[in-house]
């Protein structure tokens, strides 16, 4: 039997981990990096680094467009579900053609976990200003669609019907909302925020100019918005909402009607 769990992919040998977890790549990223079908360089420098040991029900995925480049242009971390569901805990693609903002990092090199636990207000700010969301060290490709494609033919070849996401930022979540993804929890959360910045919201007035990223302008852009809750405007964490897609299904949720990106 083919293994329907990360754990069981993980328990298979290294070269057919590699051509599952392959799967997860948009095709569309060979194209843009002229990248050879088995994702070496021309000097057969390996492009796909992957952490999936034996024994692990998680995996880490980056994929890198030339063996030198700092960041990947891919970055996954999946996980099982305690019932055997796939739950994505990242995903990243970015533009390694794009400037570089050190909001992962602290001036002396240790570690933000992308400002979730630290925050590198200055590279922060200038991200922002740049037209970054929370999160993003460089602009990202805006291959989102061709992503979840590719996702959900991964999930399909490990015989599964659906799949659960945990948006890092609230940003996050309108935008898988916008690609056909439900909530399973948090949608009352979201609706909350949404009240919040709407007229006579209870965040609107702290949108003040206190900090760099509290601004009038995020009542109608989910990006500023993104920014300010990331900076703590809610009084409380972004981290009570998981959201699931059904493969070849499209959810017609929205929280957030009304506002631009």
């Amino acid at each position: 039997m083919a293994p329907s769990t990360i754990s069981g992919i993980n328990k298979l040998t290294y070269t057919e981990k590699r051509e599952i977890y392959a799967r997860l790549i948009p095709p569309a990223l060979f194209n843009i990096f002229k990248l050879s079908p088995y994702l070496v360089d021309k000097q057969g420098n390996d492009l796909l680094s992957l952490d999936c040991s034996t024994g692990s029900s998680t995996v880490e995925m980056s994929l890198y467009h030339l063996v030198t480049f700092p960041d990947p242009v891919l970055f996954g971390h999946m996980t099982d579900t305690l019932n055997g569901q796939i739950h994505v805990l990242l995903y990243i693609l970015n533009d390694p053609h794009s400037e570089r903002f050190n909001v992962d990092v602290l001036p002396d090199g240790s570690p933000t976990k992308f400002g979730t636990y630290k925050r590198n207000i200055k590279a922060e700010i200038a991200a922002m200003n740049y037209g970054l969301a929370p999160g993003q060290i460089r602009r990202g490709l805006r291959m989102l669609s061709e992503a979840i494609e590719a996702f959900e033919i991964f999930i399909s070849s490990i015989k599964h019907s659906h799949y659960f996401v945990e948006p890092l930022y609230y940003h996050n979540a309108v935008i898988f909302e916008r690609h056909g993804f439900d909530y399973q929890s948090g949608k009352n959360f979201m609706k909350d925020i949404q009240k919040g910045f709407s007229e006579d919201g209870n965040l609107v007035p702290l949108l003040n100019h206190s900090t760099p990223f509290r601004v009038p302008e995020a009542v109608n852009s989910i990006r500023l918005r993104s920014w300010a809750i990331h900076d703590g405007i809610l009084g409380v964490p972004f981290d009570r909402v998981t959201m699931y897609k059904r493969v070849g299904k499209t959810a017609s949720v929205t929280t957030t009607p009304g506002c631009d990106w």
